[in-house]
């Protein structure tokens, strides 16, 4: 396995599904005629990331297909598209999705997707399957408030989020699997970076043991970003694309550049959904160099195209994982491969050691 400097793993990513959620219905009607209206229930994670997303894609595509409408709704759960597939009530056609997820279901509760039109020259490998296509690159760093430590004393390792000796306080995690809750606490437990899968789920659980009385399960990033921006934790694992907003409403946060665990955000169509050419058209627009570059200057999160050219502003720059003055660390990007053999079965014991 090849290590550059930022240590790669995998061959291409995920994106995370929240392990809690409800459910929101939508208009009917059809996708089948491209000259109808349609309405596109589209699922995403909520709050700042989501009124990017409207901004990015949303308002663009909707400016040149007037006949399309979009209503919007959080967060996506795969347990609730299995619900209205197994139902045979498919309210939801669009939804934000882990590429593994979409890939052990596929078929089954996501749709297959007819994206040859996609020009995949220029795309992150991976960013294209079956049941999916991606949208983003997101990195969830080590983070900390500036003001829970003294200066030049906040931790400087993934290690250091499991000493609790050393640096006390709560913590934070997002339960989403592609936001590293399996990955990190192998790191911290001495696991190198380019050895880390397959994943050892039973010890990062155990892991996650010796801190889980001072830690924060929260159920998804929204819940996360709301609880550092009450200063209910100290240190914390937050997706990029939730820091840059925090970072630009003047929340003071320090961004810890150790091992960064990365994945690929995408989209899925769940089976059944009514929309399916009306969002196959809408998701290849996506990937287009224009949408890639504005998503990333608003959330900066990393871009999926490389003909796309983003300008980052000072806050956005601060979660530039492959710049590597930015980032002098190594970078794990998720094994789609692994979790698409595992999503299902590590989901539940995920699901049942937070239960229990």
């Amino acid at each position: 396995m090849s290590r550059s400097k930022a240590a790669r793993v995998g061959v291409s990513t995920i994106a995370l599904v929240g392990i809690l959620a409800g459910c929101a219905g939508a208009a009917e009607s059809s996708g089948g005629d491209a000259d109808a209206a349609v309405s596109i229930t589209y699922v995403g994670y909520g709050g700042d990331g989501q009124d990017a997303q409207i901004k990015a894609w949303q308002k663009s595509y909707t400016a040149e297909n007037p006949d399309v409408t979009f209503v919007n709704t959080s967060p996506p759960d795969v347990a609730q598209v299995k619900a209205q597939v197994d139902a045979n009530a498919v309210q939801w056609d669009v939804v934000a999705v882990a590429p593994y997820a979409a890939e052990q279901n596929c078929g089954t509760l996501f749709e297959h997707l007819a994206l040859d039109n996609i020009d995949q020259t220029n795309l992150v490998e991976g960013s294209v399957g079956d049941c999916y296509v991606a949208n983003w690159i997101n990195t969830t760093p080590l983070a900390y408030r500036t003001d829970a430590y003294p200066e030049g004393e906040g931790p400087e390792t993934i290690a250091d989020f499991f000493d609790t000796e050393k640096f006390p306080g709560p913590r934070g995690v997002v339960t989403n699997l592609q936001n590293g809750i399996l990955e990190y606490p192998l790191i911290a437990d001495g696991v190198k970076a380019d050895e880390l899968y397959p994943l050892d789920v039973d010890r990062a659980l155990d892991k996650w043991d010796t801190v889980r009385d001072v830690t924060t399960f929260a159920p998804n990033v929204g819940a996360l970003q709301q609880a550092v921006a009450a200063d209910q934790v100290d240190m914390f694992f937050l997706p990029d694309s939730r820091i840059v907003p925090m970072l630009t409403d003047g929340d003071e946060i320090t961004v810890v550049w150790d091992v960064a665990v990365a994945s690929l955000n995408a989209f899925a169509v769940p089976l059944g959904s009514t929309k399916k050419e009306a969002v196959e058209d809408f998701v290849s627009s996506v990937v287009e160099p224009g949408p890639v570059a504005k998503i990333s200057e608003l959330l900066g999160v990393a871009p999926i195209n490389s003909e796309a050219k983003p300008k980052l502003d000072e806050f956005a720059t601060q979660v530039a994982v492959f710049d590597p003055e930015v980032n002098p660390g190594d970078t794990v990007i998720q094994d789609v491969p692994w979790y698409a053999e595992n999503f299902n079965e590590t989901t539940i014991t995920l699901t049942d050691w937070l239960a229990g």
